[in-house]
C-alpha cells in the first residue's frame, strides 16, 4: 500500500513540475511579445518555446516518455514525410512546364482609372 501511494505522489510531483513549467514558458511568450524584437526574433523565439510546450505535454500528459521505441520510429517517419512533401511543394513553386510561355499580367492602375 506504501509503494502505491509513493509512486501516485512521484507522479503528481511530475505533472506539478511540468505544469509549472508549461506556465513559466506561457510568461516566457508574454514577457517577449514586450521586447519589440523584428520579425524573425520573434518567430524563432516563439516556434522555440512553442516546441518546448509542446514535447513537455506530449512526453509527460500524453505518456509517450514511456512508449516503446516503435512509435519513436513511426513519428521520425512522419516528420521525414512531412518535410520531403513540404519540400516537394516549394521546389515546385517555380517551376512550368516545358513548351509553354508564362503570362504576364498586367496591374490595374493605382488611381483606379481604366480605359
Amino acid at each position: 500500500m506504501s509503494d502505491h501511494t509513493h509512486d501516485i505522489q512521484k507522479e503528481v510531483k511530475g505533472y506539478l513540475v511540468v505544469g509549472i513549467s508549461l506556465l513559466g514558458l506561457t510568461l516566457i511568450t508574454v514577457a517577449v511579445s514586450y521586447l519589440h524584437l523584428n520579425l524573425t526574433g520573434a518567430i524563432i523565439v516563439a516556434l522555440c518555446v512553442a516546441t518546448i510546450k509542446g514535447s513537455l505535454v506530449a512526453c509527460y500528459f500524453m505518456h509517450l516518455i514511456s512508449e516503446q521505441r516503435l512509435i519513436y520510429i513511426v513519428l521520425v517517419m512522419t516528420v521525414i514525410f512531412f518535410a520531403g512533401m513540404m519540400g516537394l511543394i516549394v521546389s515546385g513553386q517555380k517551376d512550368h512546364l516545358f513548351g509553354t510561355t508564362m503570362l504576364q499580367t498586367e496591374t490595374a492602375p493605382v488611381n483606379g482609372a481604366h480605359h
